[in-house]
């Protein structure tokens, strides 16, 4: 890629809605459109919204050694993967931080890896540099587009358009099919926190396939949803993001990834350092942060003490909850501090809130602010 900003396939249909486009991951991406990013999120939480999320690389990777590599290069177990099924997982360094976060799909003959867009070359070039034996590794993000489809009617609305039952396919498993005609990786995967699904499709097929979803959800309230959107929702269930949340300045099990890292499956790159570190106890953690009193949390805002000035840790993402009407926030704070319930204060330039730690979800589902 180059440093021109790159374009999805349904970069017209952004322009048509009036989209308001900004700079993404090296694409050109709408952030909301004139019903606004409010009324996005509210949409996906009560009735649809759908989404754009092209720009995401997907890697195909075939051979009689391809989970062999998949197992070096993942903290995952992908063995445990079973066909028409995806799995959550990441890939670190050899110190055990975080490269970038991802989605591993198995399919009888291939697997595929969908990555984030800000790390594709990075994570080819990583992952090619471990291959051995019979394996090949080869990126067609280019050839695809993705949609998302998400909100508690997205299963009605994508219904009648596909040629599977898609009431059949359970959380975190996919299917071959076609929706509107179109051929189409049907998967019930997203990063909302409800029910919905994501449409790997070819490029050329993305533009007709975007308008007829649009058209066949309108009466149940479909909306398109931007990037600004897509941020609130994941933060509200505490999905984190590569770039904020994730990076290579922190370990997996700083991150809260402790649940996918699965040290009993033999060997992988950063293993040795994250076993290091889990004996010997993490410093930081990734944890979720309510405010208690009225602000709007930013990244890179500092973390207090709850009874000095003693700066703790820092934000890496932080919002006003559309939904529950208060600020939300994740961020790294000292272990000693990451105990839930333990109190907090962020700094608000100079204004001190007070906060609590929290589990995510912040959002459930029934926890709408009416």
């Amino acid at each position: 890629m180059t440093q021109t900003q790159l374009r999805t396939p349904l970069h017209n249909r952004h322009l048509a809605l009036n989209g308001k486009m900004v700079p993404f991951a090296g694409f050109v991406m709408p952030v909301q459109y004139p019903s606004g990013i409010t009324a996005e999120h509210r949409a996906v939480r009560t009735a649809a919204g759908i989404f754009d999320v092209s720009h995401m690389g997907e890697f195909e990777i075939r051979g009689g050694d391809a989970l062999e590599l998949i197992q070096r290069v993942t903290v995952n177990d992908a063995s445990r993967i079973a066909v028409g099924q995806a799995q959550y997982s990441a890939m670190c360094t050899e110190a055990g931080t975080i490269i970038d976060d991802l989605l591993v799909y198995r399919f009888p003959d291939r697997y595929m890896l969908v990555v984030n867009a800000s790390n594709r070359e990075k994570n080819l070039a990583w992952i090619r540099s471990h291959a051995r034996g019979d394996v090949s590794v080869e990126d067609f993000s280019d050839h695809v587009a993705l949609i998302a489809l998400q909100g508690p009617r997205a299963r009605s609305i994508l219904a009648p358009l596909a040629s599977v039952e898609v009431d059949e396919i359970g959380y975190y498993r996919f299917a071959d099919g076609a929706v509107a005609g179109a051929d189409a990786i049907i998967s019930a995967t997203g990063y909302t926190g409800e029910d919905g699904f994501e449409l790997y499709v070819d490029a050329a097929d993305a533009p007709a396939l975007w308008d007829t979803l649009l058209e066949a959800g309108a009466e149940a309230g479909l909306i398109p949803a931007g990037l600004g959107a897509r941020d609130s929702l994941r933060l509200e269930v505490g999905y984190a993001l590569y770039g904020n949340d994730l990076d290579e300045e922190h370990t997996a099990l700083e991150s809260g990834l402790g649940w996918i890292t699965k040290f009993d499956k033999g060997a992988f790159v950063g293993r040795d350092a994250l076993v290091g570190q889990k004996a010997a106890g993490v410093r930081r953690k990734l944890v979720g942060i309510k405010l208690e009193g009225r602000g709007f949390p930013r990244p890179g805002y500092e973390v207090a003490a709850p009874d000095a000035d003693e700066t703790i840790g820092v934000l890496t993402s932080g919002t006003v909850s559309p939904i529950l009407g208060y600020g939300i926030a994740m961020g790294y704070v000292a272990a000693d501090h990451a105990k839930v319930g333990s109190p907090v204060r962020v700094n608000l330039r100079g204004r001190f809130i007070d906060a609590t730690v929290k589990r995510p979800p912040f959002y459930t589902e029934g926890s709408i602010k009416r």
